[in-house]
Order: structure tokens, then C-alpha cells, then sequence
């Protein structure tokens, strides 16, 4: 493989390393090795990863309310690895997520037929054949997956295999579990020659067959029966090295010559019990074997024998005896055995390294098989929530999004029908930016969310929870929610979520998904308002990505002037009922009244427009902060509020009594509302039409009045006209 030759020094040394646990081999394989990061691949940030909870939750650090949890259904414990990986790797390439489509759909169409498979198979014709061809895609993909499930992990079997760590048992267990899935895969390959028409295909998607002619090969399933051919399996299942190998001359010659002189030595000891019985005059004269030690001659007491017998156990009836002869060959038969043992232990090290050449077959293999089961857990999960496949948009077109009814697919699965779907329309040539205003606790990130989730899905190859999708390939999916901390690092809550923006900034592209919730909150109003427009504004002109942001600021929405057609306003819909709560507060100046808390309702709907009021103080009084509190608060409000007002008021006072800057407006009667300078003319008309309105409020003369009111009109229309 060509590599820097930076790279090939690091490899050098991993191989010198890995030589000490003897793994070096690994390293020989060229499909060991594939990029970090590929083109055909999107990898999504451990921010975003943390964030949208695609692995796990954020409250207690498991799998459960998981992206990864709701979708998994896979089989087999390399099918959910693979899984896991797809998960964290969307594809970035329009044709390879269509292709796993069209896999998922077809697996979803056979097990829609598969009730009727019975019937189906009564009937005649070709029409019957094509459909039980695909009925039977789904059961066999389903027997062959559940199979396996039950079986040893093959993958981590085929890997400690290749290391020689495998006993004879997991061996045995893995080659047989992919021989026996290869050959019931093998009824659904058919050879894709011109005299089988495509209609009697039993599979048609060109990724299934790809990946079911490799877990099915002929190489594969021949090597399969090779090697199992060559174990006793029943000496396996029990762990015996002695009697694992079907030895012969042409095959495990060594093996079968240990046997042969185990067999030698035994026949001498049997030689020697014929002798005794004669010499004792004992026809039913035999071996015994006591607490382990064998070959004993067991005689009644009083019989007498040679001195030279050695006596090893006794009763009070019996007494056993090794003779001379018995332990000189009872020694030689031991030694035969110890000899057959380090041979078996060689031939068996061996015989997992000769597996080296089989490796990369076999790997391909269960590779094939984790991506069918990646595939049938899509499918059936495609089937069981009713989800569309998403359409892309060929790649020379606009960056856009259209969900409509889209859920959030975790929520969706814990509420059921009582979950709101929400439409998302954004294009790159149109309105490509929704800022996102409203209640507290009302679903903006929930809505969000399930956008960047139902892009992750689409772009993995899955279905998605809508009643349609047309989406465009992101390049990348970049996130900024939620709030925290580094106190080892000493990172403030503020540089952690600068942080993230600056990450944002620099490596998204027009062609990226950004979704940001709440930038700024973490200092001042002001700074943070500041920062959020600032950061907002530079992805809108110099990304021009699509963004979804939401924010409690307000003043965020000015922006739109600025792109107008570009950036819409929406924000999600409640119902508000009043709820009096009686404050007073002396010490402030505030004398005793009631004040209107605003009891919502979240109808949990994305609306067009905007939304004045967040509606903290609901959120403090559902958290149940103390009735003083939420009072004082509650009068804080009111003070600050009735402040801003008269700001406000003491502001547009100021501005009426200013003279204007060329003259009163009177002295130039022939001056158009637009003059020389831009909006010039239309704050002198402002100015005006303020200072007649208040003139006519305040005049008791109802002449006056009224000449105030219709030299404000006279304005007002001329302005209109412009």
C-alpha cells in the first residue's frame, strides 16, 4: 500500500510491538486498513453525537431514549457493532444511501407478503413464483439472522481464530455457523445470466445480491467444509486435543503416529494381564482403576505373589498391586501420551495458522452478514412505525430540506400517536434560515432535534418518521445546544459554548445542516445578543448553509431586514389563559395589585411568526420555586417592565421635540418624503405625524383638534404614496 513514509515508520514500530503478544499478522492484511475519514462518509462530531443523544441519553448516560436503542433490531452482536457504526457514519454519497433504499424496501415488501407465503405457494403460475421468491427473502434472511444470534459471535470467533486464541469448541462452533448460513443463503442467489429475466430474480436490489453472493461464495462454504472436515466435532464440544483431528497418513501424519504408538503401549499392557492370569491361574484376571491410578491388579488377601510386586491400596478383603513390568510399560504409555499431546498442541497452533489464508474470505463474510442484518433491522423498523423513504435530490441541485408530518423518532416511540409532527421547508435559494422563538418548555428543541435526526436517519439509508421527505446530502450535521463545563480544563459553561460555535464557523460549508439553540445565554444580554446576531449574520452571508436557530432574544430577528426573503420567523404555538396572583412589595414601591403569571397551554406546533414572551416565570412555578419567590419575581418583572416603557415614552418625546436638521417641516412644503439623503424624509414625516398626534391629544379645542388630526392624515397618505 502506498504511504508516507511518516506512516510507514509508525507501522514499522506497531508491528515490532504487536510481535510480543503475537498479533503482528494482522497488519499484513490490506483489509484491515481503511480511512480515517472518506468521502463517502460523514463523521459526525462527539458534540453532536453527545447532543442529539444518537448513542446515549444525557441524563443518565445509557442507551435507553437513544437514537441507537430506538432504531437497533439487530440480530447478531457484530450486525449491532456494524450498526453502531452506521449510526455514527452516515453516507455522504447520494447512490450508495439510495441503494441501501432500495434494499430496505425490498426486505420491507417481502415481509409484508409473508403471511401469505403459505398460500402462495398452493397457487401456480410464474406471477406465484416471483411473489414466493419474495416472501421466502424475508424468512430466510430472518432463520439465517436468528440463527446467528444464538450462535458464538463470529466476527470476534473469526478474529481470535486468526490469532490463534480459539479453542477447538468456538472453532468448530463459528465456521459451522457461517457454512450453515452461507448454504441457506445460497437458495436465494440466482445467477444473473440473460436467460433469467429480472422478474424471476428472487433478489433485486444489487446491494442485496452483492452482499448475499459474498456471505454465500462457493470459496467460502468450501473452505467451511475443509477445515470442519478435519475435527472430530463431539472431541471439540469437550475439549479433547487428543482425539480433535481426523488423522491419516496424507493428512496430520504426526498425529496418527502418536496414536499409533498410544495404541502400541496399551497392547503390551494388555499382553502383560494375559501372562498374569496364566501365572496366577486366574481366567477372569483384570485391570482395575481406583482413584485415578490405573492398571492395578487387584488379589484377595491371603493370595500370595512375587516380592518384587509393589503394593499400592488395599481393603480388607483385596490388595492391589503394580508389577515391574506393568509400571515400565504403564510409563512408556504416559510418556506416548505426553508426546500425542504436544503434538496435538502443535498441529492444533498450526492448524489455526494455515487459517491465515482463509481469513480474509471468511472476514468478507461476516462483514456481508452484518450488513444483512443492519439492513433487516431498517426494514423492520421501516415496517413497524410506518416510515417513508426519504427522496434525495440529485447533488447538482440547491441544498434543501422539505420534511412534512416529520417526529421525532425517540419521543414518537415513548408517546405513540399523542406525538405533534411538525413540516420543515427550507431551500438554499429561498428561505434557508428558521429562527425559532417561544415558550419555555414548549418544543423548540424538540423540533430541531428530530430535523438533524431525521437527516441522520435518511443519510444512514433508513426510512424516516414522516408522511414525506426531499432532502439534499449534507456534507456534515453541526450542533450548539444544551449547557456545559470543563472544571479540570478550566472552561467556563460561556468558552465551552464558544467553543462549539467557533468549531461551527470554521468547518461547516454551504452544503452543511447547522442547528444552534440558545447561542449567548451564557453572559450578559447584551454580549450574548450581540454574539448570537454576529454569529447568525456570518453563517447567513459568508456560509450560506442551511440553520435553524433558536433563541429568547428578540432583537435576533432584526436580521431578517437584512436577508429578506432568506431568514423566516416561526415559533411554537400555545394557548395562554389567565392566572391572577396577588403581589405587593412596600420595600420596592410597588403597592399591592395583581399580576397576570399567563397560565400556557403547549399545543407543540411550529406556526409562522414570532413570540413575545417565553414565559419564565410559568417554568419557575412548574418547578415549584417558593410562592415568594416567584411573587418577588413576579414584581421584579412588573418594575422592569414599566422602566422599559418609560424609556420608551422619555425616547419618542425626545424625538419629537427635536427640531429638524434642514429646518421645520413648514418651511419646506415643496420637499418630497424622500430627499437627498436616504430616510431623511421619512423620519422628518415620522417626526411630524408624532407631533401632531400629540398636539390633538393634548388641544381642548376640538377645531384644533381636528386640524392636528388631518394635517397627521395629509402626512400619513403622502408617505404611503411615497
Amino acid at each position: 500500500m502506498a504511504m508516507p513514509e511518516l506512516v510507514a515508520q509508525a507501522m514499522a514500530l506497531s508491528v515490532h510491538y504487536l510481535k510480543g503478544f503475537g498479533m503482528e499478522r494482522l497488519i499484513c492484511f490490506g483489509s484491515s486498513f481503511r480511512p480515517f475519514t472518506a468521502n463517502t462518509e460523514m463523521s459526525l462530531s462527539a458534540n453532536a453525537l453527545q447532543q442529539l443523544e444518537v448513542l446515549k441519553n444525557n441524563s443518565d448516560g445509557s442507551i435507553e431514549g437513544s437514537l441507537f436503542q430506538t432504531m437497533n433490531n439487530t440480530c447478531t452482536a457484530f450486525g449491532s457493532r456494524l450498526f453502531r457504526h452506521w449510526l455514527t457514519h452516515p453516507l455522504c454519497d447520494r447512490n450508495l444511501i439510495c441503494a441501501r433504499h432500495d434494499a430496505i424496501s425490498e426486505i420491507s415488501e417481502s415481509m409484508g407478503s409473508r403471511q401469505d407465503s403459505v398460500s402462495i405457494r398452493q397457487d401456480e403460475g410464474d406471477g406465484c413464483c416471483a411473489a414466493s421468491a419474495r416472501s421466502d427473502l424475508s424468512t430466510i434472511l430472518s432463520s439465517v439472522l436468528t440463527m446467528l444470534g444464538r450462535s458464538l459471535d463470529s466476527q470476534r470467533g473469526i478474529t481470535r481464530i486468526f490469532h490463534c486464541k480459539a479453542t477447538a469448541k468456538e472453532f468448530v462452533g463459528v465456521i459451522q455457523a457461517v457454512l450453515t448460513a452461507g448454504k441457506e443463503l445460497r437458495k436465494l442467489v440466482l445467477e444473473d445470466t440473460d436467460n433469467v429475466s429480472s422478474q424471476h430474480r428472487t433478489v433485486h436490489s444489487s446491494l442485496l445480491r452483492r452482499l448475499i453472493s459474498t456471505a454465500s461464495s462457493s470459496a467460502v462454504l468450501a473452505n467451511a467444509v475443509k477445515l470442519l472436515s478435519c475435527l472430530d466435532k463431539d472431541a471439540a464440544d469437550q475439549g479433547d486435543m487428543i482425539n480433535l483431528f481426523i488423522s491419516s497418513v496424507d493428512q496430520f501424519p504426526e498425529v496418527a503416529e502418536g496414536h499409533v504408538t498410544v495404541q502400541m503401549a496399551k497392547q503390551k499392557l494388555d499382553l502383560l494381564i494375559v501372562e498374569y492370569r496364566k501365572q496366577l491361574g486366574m481366567r477372569s484376571l483384570e485391570y482395575k482403576t481406583v482413584s485415578g491410578t490405573a492398571y492395578l491388579i487387584e488379589l484377595p488377601v491371603d493370595r500370595r505373589v512375587p516380592s518384587n510386586w509393589m503394593k499400592v491400596n488395599s481393603t480388607k478383603k483385596t490388595i492391589r498391586y503394580h508389577t515391574p513390568e506393568v509400571l515400565k510399560n504403564l510409563d512408556n504409555l504416559l510418556l506416548a501420551k505426553e508426546e500425542l499431546a504436544v503434538i496435538c498442541r502443535k498441529t492444533w497452533h498450526k492448524f489455526l495458522m494455515d487459517f491465515g489464508k482463509y481469513y480474509a474470505q471468511f472476514q468478507a463474510s461476516v462483514e456481508s452478514l452484518a450488513a444483512l442484518d443492519c439492513l433487516y433491522s431498517l426494514a423492520t423498523l421501516a415496517k413497524q412505525n410506518n416510515y417513508v423513504q426519504p427522496n434525495f435530490v440529485p447533488e447538482n441541485e440547491a441544498s434543501q430540506i422539505h420534511i412534512k408530518d416529520g417526529r421525532h423518532p425517540v419521543l414518537e416511540s415513548l408517546l405513540g400517536d399523542n406525538f405533534v409532527p411538525n413540516d420543515t421547508d427550507l431551500h438554499a435559494d429561498g428561505q434557508y434560515c428558521q429562527i425559532v422563538t417561544g415558550p419555555n418548555m414548549g418544543g423548540k428543541s424538540c423540533y430541531i432535534r428530530q430535523v438533524a435526526l431525521i437527516t441522520i436517519m435518511a443519510q444512514v439509508g433508513s426510512f424516516v418518521p414522516a408522511s414525506s421527505a426531499i432532502l439534499h446530502v449534507v456534507d456534515g450535521i453541526y450542533t450548539r445546544m444544551g449547557a456545559s463545563d470543563s472544571i479540570q480544563q478550566g472552561t467556563s459553561t460561556f468558552y465551552e459554548e464558544m467553543n462549539e460555535a467557533s468549531n461551527i464557523l470554521q468547518n461547516c460549508s454551504s452544503r452543511s445542516l447547522v442547528i444552534i439553540d440558545e447561542l449567548g445565554r451564557g453572559t450578559s444580554t447584551h454580549d450574548g445578543v450581540a454574539i448570537a446576531y454576529a454569529t447568525l449574520h456570518y453563517l447567513l452571508k459568508n456560509k450560506k448553509c442551511i440553520v435553524i436557530f433558536v433563541t429568547h432574544y428578540p432583537k435576533i430577528l432584526d436580521i431578517q431586514s437584512e436577508f429578506e426573503g432568506s431568514v423566516g420567523a416561526y415559533h411554537v404555538s400555545y394557548l395562554s389563559t389567565r392566572k391572577l396572583l396577588q403581589i405587593s412589595d412596600e420595600k420596592m414601591g410597588i403597592s399591592t395589585e395583581t399580576e397576570d403569571l399567563g397560565e400556557i397551554t403547549f399545543l407543540y406546533k411550529l406556526v409562522a411568526g414570532a413570540s413575545d414572551r417565553s414565559f419564565g416565570l410559568n417554568v419557575a412555578l412548574l418547578a415549584q420555586l417558593p410562592l415568594r419567590c416567584i411573587k418577588r419575581a413576579s414584581v421584579m418583572a412588573a418594575k422592569l417592565q414599566e422602566e422599559m416603557s418609560k424609556r420608551d415614552e422619555n425616547k419618542l418625546l425626545r424625538l419629537m421635540d427635536e427640531p429638524s436638521r434642514d429646518g421645520p417641516w413648514e418651511s419646506s412644503p415643496e420637499v418630497g418624503l424622500l430627499c437627498a439623503e436616504p430616510h431623511q424624509g421619512l423620519m422628518e414625516a415620522c417626526r411630524r405625524i408624532l407631533r401632531d398626534m400629540r398636539s390633538a391629544q393634548s388641544n381642548n379645542d376640538v377645531t384644533n383638534t381636528l386640524s392636528c388630526l388631518k394635517s397627521a392624515q395629509e402626512i400619513a397618505s403622502k408617505m404611503i404614496k411615497g
